[in-house]
This record gives structure tokens, sequence and C-alpha cells, in this order.
């Protein structure tokens, strides 16, 4: 199912109108390149263009459309006019030359690039004659004949390419297109591309493929997805048999799996554009690099990620998402529209394979309303400053040791993510973990509050018209004992506060811990230094309020309890913040109403 919907993300994508939008013809891909030599017709070196751009702290090549680089192996395989310093210019890799000087095998390395070389020469020489006869490719041959490497050694980039070993292509001096792009090579491509050896025997299998249903040629090696992060740099796959207890009845590598070359092409294609670094279709959430895309063409595609990942703009992202709320409510995804398929895959890395961490395909209206019950699970009164529609990586941010990335409990954000378009409760993981941040911290904030808020809520509500446990903002009416005893805690705090202005700490940072964890140790204790609290304040008036406040919550409390659960602590921290919110809010409605009045 999953190879099928990007076989189908992949024919959608090749006949979209808009040029840029489509994907690479079969035999094709997308290359970043690093240095394009310009050559003329006679071989001779004029130029080498640095087509390296940077991206934050590194430079990355430009894209562009070259012939389907092969399978690499432990074998020499070489592309098609296109490949690294070591296959192009027989220069040394400077890892691998230090290696192979370690292992005093320096000679072999080197007579090694000479093999290289020739088999990226040989590779070219396989195109027909026809393809020969062009001017760019007649240059090409000229250079690799012609010492190439002391060619570019009288060149400033020479250095920078010995260094890094970066991808190389060729271009005709004074044409705009590289040499695989000029219309008297590019149609021959394809047509004069060979089987090339990565090692392994071809059997020529011939099988229904598993994809399309077509008896086809299956393709033993399938290409190697980028972008999953944490995966290897040079890709990983999905489909791969490279072991031989993976393989059975007697078939090997792709034969346990068989899909058509065509078919593999597409797929991996697909793949490889949605998780591409500049792709609006991905999104990467914990350790899972998430992707999602549409049976046929919708703008969700696109706003998905900015209404998750929260983008670089606070603003457009609270329009988007309030943009959802009136589309989900005003029938925007009814009809043709909402019963559009909606896919959303997770990847992981898994040694040198993928895994798949969680698949969700479903009508879009459904993944649209449970997008909206999500931002509605963590709806909250806050602060100016709180964001009305908090990311999905801040959420995990603020429940992770010192708010890094690096420290978000593994595999949380798979689940969540998956909690998220499949309408499951939340990971229990994630009510942990907010909890045990908001003990160890001594402090309930926003993001923490909202987590903890939504996991309650999605855990015990059952159907639609079950009112949620928790409200966004306090709820003197709610029967919990823990919910209560996080209000008498934070009026307590608020008592002491006013009682004696300026102090450094407050009972939060002595016995938050214990008052969410263990009631009874200290809620006696507090309650008798209250009384101390109170007899300080100036007003008499705001003495008897607090008295009042306490009574209120203490009405439907009937003792303190031994011990209390992980979701009651979580409901303490939830009234807790309740009631701090509430404690704020009133103090500023009555500086704004004396404001007015001056």
């Amino acid at each position: 199912m999953i190879l099928q919907a990007l076989h189908g993300y992949y024919l959608r994508r090749q006949a979209d109108a808009d040029p840029g939008r489509r994907l690479p013809a079969f035999g094709l891909e997308q290359k970043e390149i690093g240095f394009i030599l310009e050559v003329d017709e006679s071989g001779q070196l004029h130029a080498i263009v640095d087509a390296r751009q940077m991206s934050g702290n590194k430079k990355i090549g430009t894209s562009y459309l070259v012939p389907k680089g092969v399978k690499k192996t432990s074998g020499i395989a070489a592309n098609l006019l296109w490949d690294n310093a070591e296959y192009v210019l027989t220069l040394p890799d400077m890892k691998k030359l230090e290696l192979a000087r370690a292992k005093g095998g320096t000679d072999e390395y080197l007579a090694r690039l000479i093999e290289m070389q020739q088999a990226f020469r040989d590779r070219i020489s396989t195109l027909p004659e026809l393809a020969k006869s062009d001017a760019g490719l007649r240059g090409v041959l000229a250079f690799l004949d012609a010492k190439p490497a002391e060619q570019v050694a009288r060149f400033a980039a020479h250095a920078e390419i010995a260094a890094s070993n970066p991808v190389l292509t060729f271009r005709l001096i004074d044409d705009t297109e590289l040499v695989c792009q000029r219309p008297g090579v590019a149609p021959h491509l394809i047509i004069g591309a060979p089987e090339v050896d990565t090692g392994t025997e071809s059997d020529g299998l011939n099988a229904m493929c598993l994809i399309t249903g077509n008896t086809l040629p299956v393709e033993r090696l399938h290409t190697a997805i980028k972008g999953v992060w944490g995966a290897q740099s040079s890709g990983a796959n999905i489909v791969s048999f490279n072991l031989d207890a993976f393989n059975s009845y007697g078939k090997s590598q792709g034969g346990n799996a068989p899909v058509s070359q065509a078919a593999a092409f597409a797929y991996t294609t697909a793949l490889n554009a949605l998780l591409a670094r500049d792709s609006t279709q991905r999104v990467q959430v914990g350790d899972a690099s998430t992707v999602f895309w549409a049976q046929k063409p919708d703008s969700l595609e696109h706003e998905l990620a900015a209404l998750l990942g929260g983008g670089d703009n606070p603003d457009a992202h609270i329009q988007q998402v309030k943009a959802l709320f009136d589309s989900v409510r005003g029938g925007g995804f009814s009809g043709a529209r909402g019963e559009n398929a909606f896919y959303v895959l997770g990847l992981s890395p898994n040694a040198a394979r993928i895994s798949v961490r969680f698949w969700h395909a479903a009508p879009l209206h459904v993944i649209a309303e449970r997008i909206a019950a999500w931002f509605d699970d963590l709806s909250l009164v806050r602060g100016q400053n709180d964001p009305e529609f908090p990311s999905l990586f801040r959420v995990l941010a603020a429940v992770a040791l010192q708010g890094k990335a690096d420290n978000i409990p593994p595999n949380l954000g798979g689940d969540l993510i998956r909690s998220i378009f499949t309408g499951a409760p939340y990971p229990t993981t994630w009510l942990n973990a907010a909890v045990q941040r908001c003990r160890a911290e001594q402090q309930v904030t926003y993001m923490r509050a909202a987590a903890i808020k939504a996991f309650l809520n999605r855990s015990v509500t059952t159907s639609a018209s079950q009112p949620r446990e928790i409200q966004p903002m306090l709820d003197i009416e709610s029967p919990s004992t823990a919910y209560r005893l996080g209000r008498l805690f934070a009026t307590l705090e608020k008592i002491q506060e006013e009682a004696s202005p300026g102090l450094n700490a407050t009972i939060r940072e002595r016995y938050y811990g214990a008052a969410s964890s263990t009631p009874v140790a200290v809620f006696t204790t507090l309650m008798r230094l209250k009384n101390h609290h109170l007899a300080k304040m100036q007003s008499k008036g705001r003495a008897v309020n607090f008295e009042k406040l306490l009574a209120e919550i203490m009405s439907g409390v009937s003792d303190f309890p031994v011990h209390m659960k992980l979701p009651d602590q979580g409901r303490f921290a939830i009234g807790y913040y309740h009631q701090r919110q509430d404690f704020f809010t009133k103090r500023e409605s009555v500086e704004a109403a004396s404001a007015a009045l001056t």
C-alpha cells in the first residue's frame, strides 16, 4: 500500500502542468552538483564553476537533472557523465588515502583510481555513435584522454576539489546546459545505459510487479532513500535483502519482493522528493521524518508542515490554523475534496535500512478534523507571550530536559503524531514527561499544562458528545480532588507572596514535588503556615477574600490523599496552572480598569 501510494504520487507529479513540479523521467534524477568542468570541443578545460551555495553553515551543490546514478557498493561502478573526483579526475579521497597508508595499501588504492576513471570513460563509450558525435560529448572524451588531473591542477578550485571529493559534471564552454542535458545527448542516455556490475550477479528475473501487477524485469537493487534524519548520509533502503537470512525460495535481493525497474524508480524518486531539504511536505517530529501527500492535488499537502511545525512566521501560522478551523466547521472539506485520500508516512533509521514508524491513510476530511482536534486539545488560557497554537516541536521540547530537542524522549515524537492522525489516545510517555518536568523544575509552564490537558481529555473522552474533563480555563465546579489540590497549592503560594513581598523562593520551590505526589505529607503543614501568612497581610479585606477562596476549594476535598497516581499528578498541575492564571488575569483586569479611570 505504501509503495503503491508513492508510485501514484510519482505519476501525479509527472503529469503536473507546472514543469517545475514534475519529477524526473525514468532513468533520470536530481543530483546536487558541486563543481562544473567547462571544456571545449577539443577537451581543453577553460573554467571550473563552483555550483555550491550556502545552506546554514555549509555549502551544498546545486541540483541538476542528470542520468540516474548506479547503486554504489564495494565494487567499481561509474555514473554516466557525472561522478565524484575519484572517478572523473583520479584525485584520491584524502580520508581513503590516509586509511590506505595506515594499512600499507597506498599503491593498491592509486591503482584502483585508474580503474575507476577507466570505468567512467567506458560508461560514456557505450553510448550510441550518434550521441558521441555531439560536440559536448566529444569534448568530454577528449578531456578524459588528456590528463584531466593536470588540467584541473591549474585552477584555484583544485584545492577544494582535492580536499572534499565533490560531485563533478561537464558543460561545453559558452553553453547553458550540462553535456548530459544537450539535445544531441539526452535522448540517448537511457537507451545507451548498460547494466552495471555492482558486485552481485544479475539473474534476469521477470516477475509480477507488486506495485503495478505487470510482469516485467525486476529491480535487483532499489535506489537509496535520502533525507531521513539519523540515517546514513549516503542513504538507506526500505526494500533490501542483503543477507542470506532474508532470502527465501532460492531468490536473492530484489527477487524476494519483486518490483519492476520503472516502479522502483517511481516510488524511490517520489519519496526522495518528499524528503528533500526544500520540500514543503515533510516535518521532523522527534526521531520520525514524516512526509505527507494526497491522492489528488490539495493545498493541505503544503500547509500541513506549517500547521504542525509552526513555520518561521508565527502570525501566518495562527492564520493558517484559524483558516483550518473555519474550513472544518464551514464544510470546506465536504464533497469530493473531503474524500480525497491523504497519506502520512513516518520513517526512522534502522542500521542500513529505514523502518516505517507509522503509516496512515484516510480521507482528507478526516485528516483535517483530527488536526483541528489536536489544536483544540491544546487550547488553554495563556499569557500574552504564549502562542495561541503551539507548534508540535515546541510542545515536545517543553517536556524535554533543558528544553533541548536532543533530549526529547525516544519514540515520543513518532507516537504522538500517530495519535494525532489516528485519533487514538496520546502516548502515556507524553504525560509522564510533562509531569516529571513540572516536578523537577517546580514550574508548570503553558506548554506543559497544554500537554497534560490534551492527554487527559483524549484519554477519558470516548465520544464527541461527551464533555471534556479539563476546560481551557479555571473550572470551579470540577469534582476532581487532585485538580482542587492544585488550585489550593496555587492559592497558598499566592497568600505567601502577598504576605511577604520580594521573596526569593516560595513554597513552590520547596514543596511542589511532594504536594503533587504525596499531598498528605505537606498540606497539613502548609495549611498551618497560611494562618501566619494571612495574619501578616495589611489588607484585612484581601485576607477575607482568600479565606473565602480557600473554603470554596476545600468544599470539594474530603481528605488529603496519601499518594496520587500519574494522571492525578497531571490534574494537580492543571489546577495549579489554572488558578495562577486566574490570579494574573484578575490583576491585569484591575490594572486596566485603574488606568482607564486615570
